[in-house]
Order: C-alpha cells, then structure tokens, then sequence
C-alpha cells in the first residue's frame, strides 16, 4: 500500500521517541487509505521471557498506533486513551523488523475508536487491539511543555509502500 506522507517522532515518547534509550524509535506514516502504518524493531531490552516482547509493549505499540490514527486527517489535535484492549495472537520475538497498521473504526466530535494490528513482515497478526480515544486540547494533555516542540523530529527515510 502507498505511503502518502510520514508523521513526526517525538523526543521521549517509549514508542516513538528519538532520544529515549529504551524506546522502540518506531517511524509512522500515513496511508493511502486513510489508515496509519508503521514500521518497528522491539529490541532485547523489551523483553519479558527469553527471546520474546513482553505484552505491556505490545498493548503500547497498539495504543500508539490508535493514537497516531487521528494524526492521518488531524495533525493539529490531540488524543488520550480512554479504554484499551489487547489480543495476544502469536510470541513476538525481539530483534527482527516489524509493522503495524492502525484505523478508525468510529468517529465522533470529540473522540474516537480505532482498530490496531502488530504484525510480522508477512502479514502474519501477532496481537490486535480496539482502543477509544478522547480529543482533548493540548493545553489539557500537557500544561507544562509544548506539545508542539516535543512532537517536532521529522526523520526522512525512502519508505514509499508497506505492504499489508
């Protein structure tokens, strides 16, 4: 499926965040669909038993991409989770290249829901999830720093499809 732009990465985010240590440094895009895609690598230091992701990063991964949904038609607002759920699928193991795709499944004036998918480079689903979401201005979602300048890395790669 064509990418028809990229989304920025934060600064700290644990999914996202280009100077978090311990983060999975994910890079998004948005979909010729409408959907949102991403591209990822869990690494060892995600991991709960030997040799696979722990689910608490799955879940995150899932709700980052629920999140990032919105950012496909709205760039400008901003969301918080209000209710998640996760489906484990398949052992997701560390170390190996990974992608996901989010959509909305409703919308509404102030909120949202969106269905999520972490897979292998085959397609094969290794969990899914449905989260809801609450738009919210900015201001309510972080009144201490600007959203704008934590969201504001914008990494150019050459990615032109992702295949689902």
């Amino acid at each position: 499926m064509k990418v028809l732009s990229k989304q920025n990465n934060s600064h700290m985010c644990l999914i996202c965040g280009m100077e978090n240590t311990a983060g999975v440094r994910g890079q998004f895009y948005n979909m010729e669909d409408g959907s949102v895609g991403a591209l990822f690598t869990f690494r060892s230091e995600h991991q709960s038993y030997p040799g696979r992701v722990h689910g608490g990063m799955l879940a995150t991964m899932i709700d980052e991409l629920a999140g990032r949904v919105l950012w496909t038609d709205h760039p400008d607002l901003i969301a918080v989770t209000m209710d998640i759920n996760v489906k484990y699928r398949k052992p997701v193991p560390y170390d190996v290249p990974l992608k996901g795709r989010g959509m909305y499944v409703e919308k509404l004036s102030r909120a949202y829901s969106a269905k999520c998918y972490v897979m292998d480079m085959d397609g094969n689903i290794l969990a899914d999830g449905e989260a809801k979401y609450l738009i919210l201005p900015a201001e309510k979602v972080s009144p201490d720093t600007t959203l704008q300048k934590e969201l504001d890395i914008y990494i150019p790669d050459d990615v032109t499809e992702i295949e689902f």
